[in-house]
């Protein structure tokens, strides 16, 4: 099977903090594999745009170096490579005084082309960037601005970051990315539920049990230390990516798959999700903070040590969450995401309730609940549990085995890293995979309360040892509603 590419529009694509770490390993490598899969329309132009003062050519040696480092050895063209560095040049700016702006200006000329601006630089700088941009008439014709997470560290701050960029661009221009919807499973999440129907009459709490939504990553602070210590597990990951899927999982289908008819859907998820108040946090939510042990082979400092000093941030969050609506209630959605953990997974596993009776007697073995899993990462794929008869003579024996679909194996194709589909989205225009401004604000309001009734009522961070599944509270969370963490596909 081949994929279809379809090329797009001529565009010009500005990244301020062009020589920042996003850029080196995210943006200009999928920038380069765009052009590769032959998705670029003549003339397109990227611009790096920093505080380093860089010639055209220093730009263009960074984005070699960045792609020989961050794209396998077998993608990389000299031809095409030599070709994509055409593209590239780079501009010095300030974006707390303004000094460059007007160089940008004169870079991006009289162009009529898509321009879309991306911010891979800190939050607080949105604000300052949409204005000059602004007061220097960039944010004229068909602009897009994308920003990245955190949108804020609470309801207050997301709202100024909103209204900061939301005076200079209007919503349909403001993209606001979140990488995980790009991969390939999170989009086939959605191909499952509503191009078959064969889940739609089984996806409420008449037939599922529970849902679990796990996002387990096996390495510590590495070079985030200054932003993951501000923000801790809570903010980082499950404002934003883990509300997201939850919210692909359990919306109602959307009228299309227009923008903002998805966006409708999943809003109203985020709406109804039961809040976590004062004494209910210690009960329905843990937080766990890493100590020493062994990863990937090897021993690992604790996060304290990592960090050098004491801190009461958790790099693990465990949550039990409830939707308030006729489909989900009474279904426990089982959250869980830490730092040092056993193994980097991120899965949805979706347990069915149990046969009503089972004919069979005990010599057949026990009559195991079907599961559906969906794999994010690694190893893309989607597994059905089911119930049959293990091969051969001597009466019926029962096996629990998986349909499993593998995207490696059934699709012969690169699988594009997120990165790549969302800039090709904004190029489009294309806001389906983005955040809108209400959904954001509506997930802070979900979360600022788990945060306040931490701090309020000195909810304690507990240590696990890296290379564990986290603390033995967030066993417990789920135990004592008689179920287990699934831990393997």
């Amino acid at each position: 099977m081949t994929s279809q590419i379809i090329p797009v529009d001529p565009f010009d694509f500005i990244i301020f903090g062009g020589t920042g770490d996003l850029a080196e390993r995210k943006l200009l490598p999928a920038l380069y594999q765009r052009q590769m899969a032959g998705q670029f329309s003549e003339p397109t132009r990227i611009i790096g745009a920093s505080r380093s003062s860089l010639s055209d050519d220093e730009y263009r040696e960074f984005a070699r170096k960045a792609i020989t480092e961050h794209v396998k050895p077998d993608e990389i063209v000299n031809g095409e490579l030599d070709s994509f560095l055409a593209r590239l040049s780079y501009v010095p700016v300030d974006a707390k005084s303004g000094e460059g702006f007007e160089r940008l200006k004169e870079a991006i000329g009289d162009s009529t082309a898509v321009r879309a601006f991306y911010l891979a630089v800190a939050p607080g700088l949105f604000g300052d960037i949409a204005g000059h941009l602004a007061k220097h008439g960039l944010n004229e014709g068909d602009p897009r601005i994308v920003v990245e997470k955190p949108i804020g560290r609470d309801l207050a701050s997301a709202r100024a970051l909103n209204d900061a960029i939301g005076c200079v661009f209007n919503e349909q221009q403001i993209f606001r990315i979140d990488h995980y919807l790009g991969k390939e499973t999170v989009q086939n999440l959605m191909a499952l539920r509503f191009a078959n129907t064969l889940y739609e009459p089984l996806w409420n709490s008449a037939h599922i049990d529970h849902v679990q939504i796990t996002v387990a990553e096996t390495v510590g602070l590495e070079d985030r230390v200054s932003y993951y210590d501000k923000a801790g597990a809570l903010r980082d990951m499950v404002q934003n990516h883990m509300l997201q899927l939850l919210c692909l999982m359990a919306m109602e289908p959307p009228s299309s798959m227009d923008a903002d008819a998805v966006r409708d859907e999943k809003l109203k998820i985020l709406r109804s999700l039961k809040r976590i108040n004062g004494n209910e946090a210690p009960k329905l939510t843990v937080r766990g903070q890493y100590k020493a042990g062994a990863s990937a082979g090897g021993a690992v400092k604790g996060y304290a040590e990592e960090l050098g000093k004491d801190s009461d941030t958790e790099t693990f969050v465990a949550i039990k969450a409830e939707i308030a609506n006729w489909r989900w209630a009474g279904v426990p959605f089982y959250l869980r995401t830490g730092k040092r953990l056993a193994e980097r997974v991120s899965e949805i596993c979706i347990q069915f309730k149990p046969v009503p009776h089972s004919i069979f007697d005990d010599s057949a073995g026990v009559v195991t609940a079907n599961q559906l899993v969906i794999r994010l990462q690694p190893d893309e794929g989607v597994k059905q549990w089911i119930m049959i008869k293990d091969p051969g003579p001597g009466g019926m024996r029962l096996r629990h085995v998986p349909l499993d679909m593998s995207f490696a194996d059934a699709f012969e194709v690169r699988n594009p890293d997120a990165y790549e589909r969302l800039i090709m989205d904004v190029v489009r225009g294309n806001q389906t995979l983005f955040m809108r401004r209400d959904e954001v604000e509506a997930a802070w309001q979900w979360i600022d309360p788990i945060q306040a009734s931490w701090e309020e009522n000195r909810h304690t961070v507990q240590g696990y040892t890296a290379g564990t599944w986290g603390p033995s509270a967030s066993i417990a969370l789920i135990e004592r509603d008689g179920r287990t963490w699934h831990e393997s596909m």
